[in-house]
């Protein structure tokens, strides 16, 4: 039977890995909004997006699979993950957007998001850990139909890559589209309350947290990046109260599946990645790092 087969499964990543430990954090929602706003920037691949997708016609179920997937290539089964990865790279075929330049742009676009608006919420995360979990997502860019030899591995790579593509960033008709349209997007008149409300200091807060080029090309002022941490890290301080155990319930459940498959011991905890910074690091070295855009701040606890 297949339960049979998977018990004991790891997946891709793993209990031991870095991803295992960050992809549970509830800032990965506002990281991974940022992630569309920076994917925007690419002509060419915000193109590919707005002729094939309907994402403004289903605006919420899109950001809800795209949840799905990432959920399931950092905790699913190795099967399931692969079988998440085929359907991607099978649309993707379908609707001629599998050019490799395209899918790492926007392969980086989501590292970089995600690793950049943890940090700087607040995640324990080293440098040598976060150069790990660089490499970790060469893995989740041969999903996609990428050589993970040609993706960057570590921090400085990634910085470099940033570097060579900037030239053919700008903020066309396109992604100022999807800027109207993420700062706004269409809700049944009961929810609408809550867009206002809730929303929009999400898209906000993600928006804020882009690099400065990308306000630059925006054409809106860029605000302080030292304001713009301390409010991630009010933000990360405040959805991390609510217990992991009440969020991880909710669906699509795949920590939960994960933690059934594997034990309690494979529970994600960011005191797991201190322990690994204390031996990776040495002492003292763990508890000042750079949040990509030049701002210095302290590791909590």
């Amino acid at each position: 039977m297949r339960g049979e087969a998977d018990h004991g499964d790891p997946g891709l990543f793993g209990p031991a890995s870095v991803t295992w430990q960050m992809h549970g954090d509830p800032m990965m929602w506002i990281a991974g909004v940022r992630a569309l706003y920076l994917q925007a920037l690419h002509p060419r691949a915000v193109r590919g997006v707005m002729v094939n997708s309907d994402f403004r016609k289903d605006a919420w179920g899109r950001l809800l699979r795209t949840a799905n997937y990432v959920g399931t290539i950092s905790y699913g089964t190795t099967a399931d993950a692969e079988r998440a990865g085929s359907r991607v790279r099978r649309i993707h075929r379908l609707l001629g957007v599998d050019d490799p330049h395209l899918l790492l742009w926007v392969h980086c676009a989501e590292v970089d998001s995600y690793l950049d608006v943890l940090r700087r919420s607040g995640f324990p995360l080293s440098g040598a850990q976060a150069d790990r979990y660089i490499a970790e997502h060469r893995t989740s860019a041969r999903l996609v139909g990428l050589d993970p030899a040609a993706v960057p591995a570590g921090r400085a790579a990634l910085a470099g890559y940033f570097a060579g593509v900037r030239p053919e960033l700008e903020a066309g008709a396109d992604a100022r589209a999807v800027d109207d349209f993420l700062r706004r997007p269409p809700a049944p008149a009961v929810l609408v309350p809550a867009r206002e409300l809730i929303w929009r200091r999400v898209a906000g807060l993600a928006y804020d947290s882009l690099p400065p080029y990308a306000h630059e090309l925006y054409g809106r002022p860029a605000p302080p990046p030292a304001r713009v941490t301390r409010r991630l890290a009010a933000a990360g301080a405040a959805l991390r109260c609510v217990p992991p155990r009440v969020r991880w319930q909710l669906p699509p459940g795949h920590i939960v599946r994960a933690m059934a498959r594997l034990g309690p011991g494979s529970r994600p905890a960011p005191c797991k990645l201190r322990s690994q910074a204390a031996i990776l690091d040495g002492p003292g070295r763990a508890q000042r790092s750079d949040g990509g855009d030049g701002t210095r701040w302290r590791t909590p606890g």
